[in-house]
C-alpha cells in the first residue's frame, strides 16, 4: 500500500533506493544522499531489511575492494547499523557477512567498518530521528561527536557522545566533572530553542536531539 508523505508503493520506493545506492558509488559528497536513504527507511520501516540486503550485496565481491565507491557503501552500512536493527534472519546474514569481510581483508578499512558495525548493532535500539549531517560525517570516520552543554554558573562543557549516548549518561558525566556527585539535588539536561525549553528524557538519545536542532 502507498506509504506516508509523498511516497508511492513499497516496491517503487525499493527501486528508487536501489538507484540511489548506485548513484552513491560515484558521489563526491555522499552525506545528503545517505541521509535521504536513512529518512526513507525511517518513514517506511519495511524497507530497512531491503536496504541491509542491498548493502550486503554491494559490499560482497566489489570490483575494487577498499575503493571510494566500496567504502561509501560501508559508510552507509555503518549509519544504518547505528539507526535501525534488521530482522533476526537478516541480522544473522549481516553478521556472517561482517565476519567474512574481517577474515578476508584483515586490517583493511572494510574490516574496521565491519568491526564498528558489529559493535553498533549490539547497542542500537532504534532512533526517533535519522542521524544529522554532522553525525553521518563522524560515523563515516568511525568517530564520536562533540556535544556542547551549557551549565548554569559554569562554563560550557564539551562532551564526546556516540549515536547511543543517552541524556542520563551525559548528565551523570557533567555532575561528576562539576564536583556535584554528593549534591542532594537532581540534575537533567534541557533542550532550549527560541520558542520553548523542555527537559530531555533520561533515556533520550542525544544524537536525536542534535538532529532536531539541525
Amino acid at each position: 500500500a502507498p506509504g506516508p508523505c509523498s511516497y508511492t508503493t513499497l516496491r517503487d520506493e525499493a527501486v528508487k533506493l536501489f538507484n540511489s545506492l548506485q548513484q552513491l558509488e560515484l558521489e563526491r559528497d555522499p552525506v545528503p544522499l545517505m541521509q535521504g536513504v536513512l529518512q526513507t527507511c525511517l518513514d517506511l520501516p519495511p524497507l530497512v531489511d531491503e536496504i541491509y540486503c542491498q548493502l550486503v550485496k554491494q559490499t560482497t565481491e566489489p570490483p575494487a575492494p577498499g575503493g571510494q565507491g566500496d567504502l561509501h557503501y560501508w559508510q552507509l552500512l555503518t549509519c544504518m547499523s547505528c539507526t535501525f536493527l534488521p530482522s533476526l534472519p537478516v541480522l544473522r546474514f549481516l553478521r556472517f557477512h561482517l565476519d567474512k569481510t574481517e577474515s578476508r581483508f584483515p586490517a583493511s578499512e572494510m574490516a574496521k567498518y565491519a568491526c564498528f558495525i558489529r559493535e553498533a548493532l549490539a547497542k542500537t535500539k532504534g532512533r526517533e530521528c535519522v542521524p544529522s549531517l554532522e553525525e553521518i560525517l563522524m560515523l563515516m570516520q568511525r568517530q564520536e561527536m562533540i556535544c556542547t552543554v551549557h551549565c548554569p554558573g559554569a562554563p560550557a562543557c564539551s562532551v564526546a557522545i556516540s549515536s547511543h549516548t543517552t541524556a542520563e549518561e551525559v548528565a551523570q558525566e557533567l555532575v561528576s566533572r562539576l564536583g556535584l556527585s554528593q549534591s542532594p539535588n537532581l540534575f537533567a539536561l534541557y533542550e532550549q530553542s527560541r520558542r520553548r525549553e523542555q527537559p530531555v528524557g533520561s533515556a533520550t538519545l542525544l544524537a536525536d536531539v542534535l538532529t532536531r536542532f539541525e
